[in-house]
């Protein structure tokens, strides 16, 4: 099913291209293929391309496609077991340096990532600390809230309870008064 896929693939892609284009291309990466003098199984073979190698396009004719290697030898192979682009040999290096990057960036956001939840659980610790002093303040200002009340109700009770002993010696006093002796007048006349 792959090999009928990738095999539309690359005829819908052969017409599209000029005959005699020349394009980057490699050696399918699951196969090890030979070369033929011609396109097709009648010509004589003239050498071997292992997959992955890196391949020019110089020609194709009935689903043969004519390559030349990069050491420069050419011939005809099954236009199947042509690919095109870079083969994943020639990307490896950069696919392995772009892993690498990617790996790294993971491990500097997962310490990251800690850091900053192990802040937001300091936060949060100090948030409920915070919060507990909150609740301990409201509880002292209602308590003294309710000590004040008591303090003026007292207060107001001492004074009516002083203003009512005030008001009963002077009620008492005005009672005696006219008890008490009056002082004479002195008969003297001198003046």
């Amino acid at each position: 099913m792959k090999k009928q896929f990738l095999l539309s693939v690359i005829l819908s892609l052969s017409f599209a291209v000029p005959a005699y284009a020349q394009q980057r291309a490699h050696i399918a990466d699951d196969v090890y293929v030979f070369t033929h003098g011609g396109p097709g199984n009648q010509y004589r073979i003239n050498g071997r391309m292992t997959s992955g190698e890196g391949v020019t396009i110089l020609n194709r004719n009935n689903n043969y496609v004519e390559v030349r290697n990069q050491a420069g030898r050419s011939g005809w192979v099954p236009e199947e077991f042509v690919a095109a682009g870079e083969s994943v040999q020639a990307r490896l290096p950069k696919l392995e340096s772009e892993l690498t990057e990617s790996l790294n960036t993971i491990e500097r956001q997962a310490t990251e990532i800690e850091t900053l939840n192990n802040r937001l659980q300091q936060l949060s610790g100090g948030n409920q600390d915070y919060a507990q002093q909150v609740e301990q303040l409201e509880t002292q200002i209602r308590r003294l809230d309710a000590e004040i009340a008591n303090m003026d109700q007292s207060n107001l009770i001492r004074w009516l309870t002083h203003g009512g002993l005030v008001a009963l010696a002077g009620m008492i006093l005005g009672l005696l008064v006219p008890y008490l002796p009056k002082r004479r007048k002195r008969q003297d006349n001198w003046f």
